[in-house]
């Protein structure tokens, strides 16, 4: 016993550090006993949510019977079809017929771009797997394949569109941007109503020039641009004709 006391009146200052580590060994327990305590109350929750949404499943399949969704017949599907392949095309043919258009996004008119190239190939296969019409007989099967091609057929374009818009004409040398851009300004003299008929006349043919060897365009594309110059040239014969005519005798 008077060991003990001798040690306890030598080491005294033990008994500080000993009550934190008692101290801090108790805080951590509650602490646990804690999360513990929240982490029953979390199970109890969940549990409760799982009842009450098993019983209204229960009810909704006694009480309530819901029909099983049946998909649409072949004829509607193909429809739908249509008109998203129809859509496409029609926005493929605002680059591919409007010469300004042209100008503005080449690359959406040039089949040596990836994207471009993509979209023509897409384009190839949905035209292929189209049926004739609505009414045509098709398997299931050959309206799925369908519909994969015009999903890939308006993907592929809207890439190509959106590669288009970013780059322009960045593909051009500077010496050939400059001439895209002359021949865009021409493009609005030759369809401007304001110009005199020389002037249009003139400018339709420096626009034919300043793209030859640019951009491809089409028959299509060439006999449309021709036939607005050709309006806004009678638009102007037809408003000097009166004005020009003078008193009659």
């Amino acid at each position: 016993m008077e060991q003990f006391w001798t040690f306890a009146s030598q080491y005294w200052w033990l008994v500080f550090p000993f009550v934190a580590i008692v101290g801090g060994a108790v805080r951590r327990w509650d602490v646990l006993a804690q999360r513990r305590h929240a982490r029953r109350l979390e199970v109890m929750k969940a549990k409760a949510e799982l009842k009450t949404i098993t019983a209204s499943t229960r009810v909704t399949r006694s009480d309530d019977p819901q029909p099983l969704t049946k998909p649409s017949p072949l004829p509607d599907q193909l429809q739908k079809l249509f008109a998203v392949h129809d859509d496409v095309t029609a926005r493929w043919l605002e680059y591919e017929l409007d010469v300004a258009r042209m100008i503005a996004f080449p690359t959406m008119s040039d089949g040596r771009q990836p994207l471009t190239a993509a979209f023509l190939r897409a384009k190839k296969i949905a035209d292929r797997l189209r049926p004739p019409s609505a009414d045509t007989r098709v398997s299931g099967d050959q309206v799925a394949e369908y519909r994969t091609a015009v999903t890939d057929y308006e993907v592929a374009f809207d890439l190509a569109e959106r590669e288009a818009r970013r780059v322009r004409d960045s593909q051009f040398s500077e010496t050939e941007r400059k001439r895209l851009a002359t021949a865009q300004q021409l493009l609005a003299v030759a369809l401007d109503e304001s110009a005199t008929p020389a002037e249009r006349q003139v400018a339709y043919r420096r626009v034919r020039e300043e793209v030859d060897g640019l951009l491809a365009l089409s028959d299509e594309a060439v006999e449309i641009l021709e036939n607005r110059v050709a309006l806004q040239l009678e638009r102007s014969d037809d408003e000097r004709g009166p004005a020009s005519a003078g008193p009659r005798p």
